[in-house]
């Protein structure tokens, strides 16, 4: 019966990924690959010197992420939250100010993955503050802010259970 619950959440992600655009869906993979250390993002993902340069900032930015998912505070623990805010809201900014990401949906999908599950309540306030920053242009922040839900900006609660699919590059000849 836990193996039927297990694999409907993971369905459940599955079809949460193949509703993205293809953009979001292959910057999710990329982010993935620089954040988690899994492939060279430069021989997979880099098109070109805009891509490469890409990938070579986000290389840097992402370099926070190993203090984030050492310092994720608790529900009661304000003495450490500019700190784990901040980084987390540079880090944001960063992904958001790259145009390939379009929705909250997309942005969550991605750092629950990143930063694993307890990061989860602290998303919607990171999104928030990074999407109405002045360096994002007024229509894209717009439709940013208006891309989040008002269940997920006030949950009272947040799963734990970590994510289960972790989208990869595919070689063409092996799909």
């Amino acid at each position: 019966m836990a193996n039927t619950g297990t694999a409907s959440l993971t369905i459940a992600e599955l079809r949460e990924f193949a509703s993205f655009t293809p953009c979001e869906q292959r910057y999710i993979k990329r982010s993935l690959d620089v954040g988690l250390g899994r492939h060279d993002a430069f021989k997979l993902w880099a098109r070109d010197g805009e891509e490469t340069a890409s990938i070579r900032s986000q290389y840097v930015v992402y370099q926070e992420l190993k203090a984030l998912r050492g310092q994720i505070p608790s529900d009661s623990d304000f003495a450490s939250l500019e700190s784990f805010m901040g980084k987390l809201l540079r880090v944001t900014a960063f992904d958001i100010a790259q145009d390939r990401l379009t929705c909250f949906s997309a942005y969550r999908f991605l750092y629950e993955r990143l930063l694993g599950a307890e990061v989860r309540p602290f998303l919607p306030s990171a999104f928030c503050a990074a999407a109405a920053l002045p360096q994002i242009k007024p229509e894209r922040r717009k439709h940013l802010l208006q891309s989040i839900s008002e269940a997920a900006a006030t949950a009272p609660g947040w799963s734990s259970r970590e994510p289960s699919f972790y989208p990869e590059w595919v070689e063409k000849e092996a799909a």
